[in-house]
């Protein structure tokens, strides 16, 4: 049986064969926010099946591959479509993208995700910088024997989100007159929604935003290495004492109308990681 150092290689052997440029940006796009591909001078597309030991993504609006090329010159490669807890996977096999992605050269992780909003002050459509996060997931994508070629043993989580590049982001939202958020996202495993009482929890602890997914994704990325900046589109609000019963084309469609503000973000960043660097 392949262990997770022998895995990384095959893939990054197959992705080399189509796209042998160095990635400056490793993006992930989740739900409705896949827009921002159509941005990029494409030089390789190849469906996670034919990616070895790459999961199959079945979540609503993930299409599924990944993307090679050049956003406005620099090098780039995009997921379109993740893996998450409650598709059967495991955290170790969701995060493996990441791992392939610091093999291939990568310097900076850009994860986006559509998310429930918890803090009142927040509304459908918003857009958030990741500041912290929480886990609650049940899992993490660390356990096990530690491989020291892909990290330490205990790595650090004083900083997951790379705060330099917060401020970056911060910056070009003001440059843009663009409302952006900063706060906490709230991991937890799915696929159900959460109850009021739950919604009350994760506000009461500290989040500002709920999701089922990212949270794993930047665990690897900084025990691996990479620096991460981390984006919320607020799809739905999930304020317990005006809760509505979700609809997930209602959600689906306001992330997608959010999409020409990631875009803009996600871009500005990916443009600034390539004239300045990283880390």
């Amino acid at each position: 049986m392949l262990d997770l150092y022998e895995k990384i290689e095959d893939a990054v052997a197959v992705i080399r064969k189509e796209f042998d440029e160095t990635p400056r940006v490793a993006i992930v796009l989740g739900t409705g926010l896949g827009g921002l591909v159509e941005k990029i001078d494409v030089k390789a597309s190849i469906d996670y099946g034919d990616i070895p030991h790459f999961p199959t993504s079945t979540a609503t609006g993930h299409r599924g591959r990944l993307v090679c090329g050049h956003y406005r010159g620099v090098p780039v490669m995009a997921m379109e479509g993740r893996f998450h807890l409650y598709e059967g996977y495991s955290l170790k096999q969701i995060t493996l993208p990441i791992r392939v992605f610091k093999r291939l050269g990568a310097e900076l992780l850009i994860v986006s995700n559509a998310c429930g909003g918890l803090n009142p002050y927040y509304q459908g459509g918003d857009i958030m910088m990741i500041e912290d996060q929480i886990n609650l997931m049940g899992d993490n994508p660390l356990i096990g024997i530690n491989d020291d070629r892909l990290g330490p043993r205990f790595p650090d989580m004083c900083e997951p989100y790379d705060q330099q590049w917060i401020d970056r982001a911060m910056a070009l939202a003001r440059r843009e007159d663009m409302v952006l958020h900063k706060g906490v996202f709230v991991a937890v495993a799915g696929p159900n929604l959460e109850t009021r009482a739950e919604y009350r929890f994760l506000r009461t602890i500290g989040a500002d935003v709920v999701g089922m997914s990212t949270v794993p994704e930047t665990i690897v990325a900084v025990h691996c290495g990479l620096k991460v900046v981390g984006v919320s589109v607020i799809t739905d609000m999930c304020l317990p004492d005006s809760l509505k019963p979700a609809n997930v084309e209602e959600i689906i469609a306001t992330a997608q109308s959010a999409a020409p503000k990631l875009e803009t973000l996600v871009g500005g960043l990916v443009v600034q990681a390539g004239q300045t660097r990283v880390a």
